[in-house]
């Protein structure tokens, strides 16, 4: 009896160690990359990673992140109070624009997807902090390929020398 006791306490004591702490008052500082370059990427690529500083020194967050409805897992970094969120879509989905990216602690997360299964409105749901990503769209590559654009000067050159060389023989 007393060795389940003891098992039941270790188990408590396991599990209050991998809780996620809440965050209070937080300050982040943000950055992110976006493709700009669709030629060589199947996908646009979005990447934010945050510093995360909470006022009440939590530093086991658990946080997720909120893209237009869709929601994703933010990975912890290595170095402490570091995190990042990814995300991809087809290049013609992906509009250039500002993107809004709600990050939610555990307690906020749940109430969303709450309310989205219940069909309420997520909008009183207040993220713990939004980044603003500005994606300014992914290039295509020229509208005439270069092959094309030198086999074009190519016989405009031959023309024009041909052009030339009638004209000099006549």
């Amino acid at each position: 009896m007393a060795a389940l006791g003891l098992l039941w306490t270790l188990v408590v004591l396991v599990l209050s160690g991998c809780a996620a702490e809440t965050c209070t008052e937080p300050a982040i500082n943000p950055s992110y990359y976006t493709t700009s370059d669709a030629v060589i990427s199947s996908e646009t690529v979005f990447i934010v990673e945050i510093s995360l500083t909470c006022s009440n020194g939590a530093q086991n967050v658990a946080l997720y992140a909120d893209v237009n409805g869709k929601q994703f897992p933010v990975t912890r970094g290595q170095d402490v109070g570091r995190y990042q969120v990814s995300w991809s879509m087809e290049h013609k989905h992906a509009r250039s624009g500002t993107y809004e990216v709600k990050f939610f602690d555990e307690e906020s997360y749940s109430l969303l997807r709450k309310a989205q299964r219940n069909n309420e409105d997520v909008s009183a749901i207040k993220p713990l902090f939004t980044v603003s990503v500005d994606h300014r769209g992914a290039w295509n590559g020229p509208w005439v390929s270069t092959e094309v654009l030198a086999a074009l000067i190519g016989i405009l050159v031959y023309y024009t020398a041909f052009s030339a060389k009638s004209s000099i023989q006549a």
